[in-house]
């Protein structure tokens, strides 16, 4: 049976959903078309957004010869057969969809044909081409960004499931609830009409959807971009103490049932960035993530709100994350230096600073090469604050 994302693929450019910054008139995609040219391009962008549509369109609409093939998927001998077939017809057009994933012995056999102009690549990826693809391939290539398609083109898309599908029974509220809980994957919102057609007698209703998917499609999936920006997004929303935006994101990541992810990046930001400013929140989100393992979903989300919540309203200190930064850039560098004889093992010349007022002597500690060099800068917050002034005092009293 042909899907119905498959039935409603758009053949031409103006069909397209969305992306008006690269379809219409003067855009660039529409210029090419017109100028009947191709050249290698990576579209990137998030599930659904119409990457592929695009990729095909363009072929059809040039009405170019191509081949599809996937980077995982196809083997080293399906490109070597693509390329043959281009000798055999002078020039080929070869789309490859998760092309971040294509490896060293696939992109070796590409490389020179793609320079001489006998294979066009058209690459497809999920993620930051600037991240994840070789630069071998990404200089030769334009790269197209893809916007995530808003609420008003998946309803758009949406209103075209009566042109195969007539006899479905679907109001304007129900349109409106799929494209919302779709969050701009088309396919998402074509595959949720699908099973509720097939599966409750074409009938879609907001009442059967909840019944197998009330979960929307927030892009976690660990292999795109989009895991990394929404766990991007609560790190900077804690990092920025906006304690709403902070739990928003959390509730997000807790839908997607992606807690070991939840639980590192917390115990990242404790130490990053509210550090010494609050030493003590690191023992206390790794006791809400010990508590949120024992009790598990759903309860799991009160724990984590209430560390979550202190984390956002907390000073923040990064200057600890700064100073270790420093110090291991040093050591890559090379600027390292002898140790001290005097601190070395055994050394009768150590002096042992307990043995002494205030539990402090005078004594250097660094290599000579680095014994003026300060790695560490306290931020103004209490703690820090205090911790310096105190080991500023007991210096002083010598």
């Amino acid at each position: 049976m042909e899907l119905l994302q498959n039935k409603l693929r758009p053949t031409l450019l103006k069909d397209v959903l969305g992306q008006e910054h690269l379809i219409g008139k003067g855009k660039v995609l529409t210029n090419l078309v017109k100028n009947k040219q191709l050249f290698n391009i990576i579209f990137y962008g998030n599930s659904g957004c119409g990457k592929t549509t695009i990729a095909l369109a363009l072929v059809n609409e040039l009405n170019m010869r191509y081949r599809m093939l996937n980077a995982t998927i196809n083997s080293k001998k399906d490109f070597e057969v693509v390329i043959e077939e281009a000798k055999l017809y002078g020039n080929m057009i070869l789309i490859v969809d998760e092309i971040h994933r294509m490896n060293k012995d696939k992109q070796d056999i590409l490389l020179s044909y793609i320079e001489s102009g006998l294979v066009t690549l058209i690459g497809l990826t999920n993620s930051n081409p600037y991240h994840s693809i070789n630069q071998a391939i990404r200089s030769r290539c334009q790269i197209i960004e893809l916007k995530s398609l808003n609420e008003k083109d998946i309803e758009s898309g949406i209103k075209r499931v009566k042109d195969v599908l007539p006899d479905i029974e679907m109001d304007s509220k129900v349109i409106k609830y799929i494209a919302k809980l779709s969050n701009g994957d088309i396919r998402y919102a074509y595959n949720l009409i699908e099973f509720a057609y097939y599966g409750y007698d074409k009938k879609v209703t907001i009442d059967n959807i909840k019944l197998y998917n009330n979960t929307p499609s927030f892009f976690t999936d660990k292999n795109e971009d989009g895991h990394y920006d929404m766990l991007s997004a609560f790190q900077k929303s804690i990092r920025g103490s906006d304690v709403d935006a902070s739990l928003h994101y959390l509730g997000r990541l807790i839908v997607s049932g992606d807690y070991d992810s939840i639980y590192r990046r917390m115990i990242v930001i404790a130490y990053e960035d509210i550090g010494l400013a609050n030493p003590g929140i690191g023992p206390k989100v790794v006791a809400a993530i010990e508590a949120s393992e024992r009790v598990g979903y759903p309860e799991l989300v009160k724990p984590l709100s209430v560390v979550v919540i202190e984390m956002a309203l907390s000073p923040k200190s990064n200057s600890a994350d700064q100073a270790i930064n420093e110090a291991i850039k040093d050591i890559n560098e090379g600027n390292v230096g002898r140790i001290p004889n005097h601190i070395k093992t055994t050394s009768p010349d150590y002096k042992y600073p307990h043995n002494y007022p205030n539990y402090w002597v005078k004594q250097q500690y660094l290599p000579d090469k680095l014994k003026n060099r300060k790695y560490y800068y306290p931020r103004k917050n209490k703690y820090e604050t205090e911790m310096t002034n105190f080991n500023n005092k007991i210096k002083e009293e010598k």
